[in-house]
């Protein structure tokens, strides 16, 4: 990019030049001959002027005719100059012009190079293709990602005010579990955006969160100090929070994780991953030996939606382990891409279960099941954690759209009776 660039630049420059130089070095050869014409005929007018003179002088002509035949010699010297050449200037300091041409050919390009360097935004246009080329990267193809990432992060460190820059080279280094690399990336992104505490506070957040990966789910003091720095700017920073309830359900402080994790669900209703946070709220719940509250105190609670009663086939019983999560969502009818309009989290420990899909599950303001006539229930035990369908995982579903209603009314039967092959 660079060298085509230049290459570009300088072509440019070449035309600029040739179109101020051309004058200068062409424009003469006409003016010259020109000019050895007005000399001749200036010869010519001062030899004839002095024969009228002799002979006026010797009595040939007598004054009468001395003066017409010098008004007609003037006249004629007149007619031998070009019309649009009479008034015109005569162009002097042709090898000045010359030598500033000869300047400009080589000072032009230079200080061109010169004053883009300093002042051109070449480093800028580098990282866009940069990033450009991480985003249509393959996240298996690691060893193309390692060397864009390393070229992004030496175009960074020589231009670091690029905020976007830094946050998809801390997601780069995350993918590749650079995790220590991702941690100082965001931190990179927390100096960039220094005087906007909220966007400050997040970069901390996700520093935290990569150094909390890199500990394999320790609570250094990294991994605090990070987290203090993120909640100090912001209080109600979401990835710390999340952090912290983890560690405390890891404590088996399940009452501190509920009190974290209900409050992202508070100020970050629309999170990515809102649906995992409140089945981690029921599981806190439930390790207490307590019934998970009914949603209805958050918005969107009750209303229109779909009861459902999941079970376990009887084949698979002696295959799924007690800890399998298992998720039940409801996608609208015909939709096989998007978010799901409600998604419940639970284990296989929990099955046969009773779930009432509604708004209270819903993943975001803009999907909510309450907007769908009919949806397409499916449940799915999966060992990955992820609600993305995954090899070995077991599922079931209605197949059939049922319809959303008001009433709590029959549950929908599944039955979780096929394992994902491929």
């Amino acid at each position: 990019m660079t060298q085509t660039f230049w290459i570009a630049a300088t072509v440019l420059i070449i035309l600029a030049l040739a179109f101020v130089l051309y004058p200068v070095f062409f424009h003469r050869a006409g003016a010259r001959k020109q000019a050895d014409l007005k000399n001749q005929n200036l010869l010519a007018y001062r030899s004839r002027m002095q024969e009228l003179d002799s002979e006026y002088e010797a009595g040939v002509l007598d004054e009468e005719n001395y003066r017409q035949l010098k008004d007609e010699l003037a006249g004629a010297m007149l007619d031998d100059v070009p019309e649009n050449e009479q008034l015109k200037p005569v162009i002097k300091g042709r090898r000045s012009a010359m030598a500033v041409g000869l300047m400009a050919i080589l000072l032009v390009p230079a200080a061109t190079f010169f004053l883009y360097q300093q002042w051109g935004a070449m480093d800028q246009v580098e990282q866009f293709i940069t990033m450009q080329k991480m985003d249509a990267t393959d996240a298996s193809r690691q060893s193309q990602m390692t060397e864009l990432a390393g070229q992004l992060r030496e175009r960074l460190e020589a231009s670091p005010d690029n905020p976007d820059g830094w946050a998809m080279l801390g997601r780069t280094y995350m993918r590749l579990e650079r995790y220590v690399d991702a941690a100082w990336a965001f931190r990179q992104l927390a100096a960039s955006v220094s005087g906007d505490k909220r966007a400050e506070s997040v970069a901390y957040g996700l520093a935290a969160q990569a150094l909390f990966f890199d500990s394999k789910g320790a609570m250094t003091e990294e991994v605090t100090a990070a987290i203090e720095q993120a909640r100090k700017l912001n209080p109600d920073e979401v990835n710390a929070l999340g952090l912290l309830g983890i560690n405390a359900f890891s404590q088996q402080n399940y009452r501190k994780a509920i009190d974290y994790w209900e409050r992202i669900v508070a100020v970050a209703p629309d999170h990515p991953q809102i649906a995992a946070i409140r089945g981690g709220i029921r599981e806190a719940y439930t390790r207490l030996g307590e019934e998970p509250p009914e949603l209805a105190a958050q918005p969107g609670a009750g209303g229109a939606g779909v009861s459902v009663r999941v079970t376990l086939a009887e084949a698979f019983r002696d295959q799924v382990p007690a800890d399998t999560t298992l998720f039940v969502f409801a996608r609208q009818a015909g939709a096989r891409q998007g978010p799901p309009l409600a998604v419940a989290r639970l284990t296989a420990a929990q099955l046969p279960a009773e779930i009432r899909l509604d708004d209270s599950k819903s993943m975001s303001p803009q999907a909510r099941i309450s907007s769908a006539k009919e949806v397409v229930i499916t449940a799915r035990l999966t060992r990955s954690g992820s609600v993305s369908a995954q090899p070995g995982d077991w599922q079931g579903g209605t197949g059939e759209p049922v319809a959303v209603g008001e009433s709590q009314g029959e549950s929908v039967d599944i039955v979780i009776d096929q394992q994902i092959t491929n």
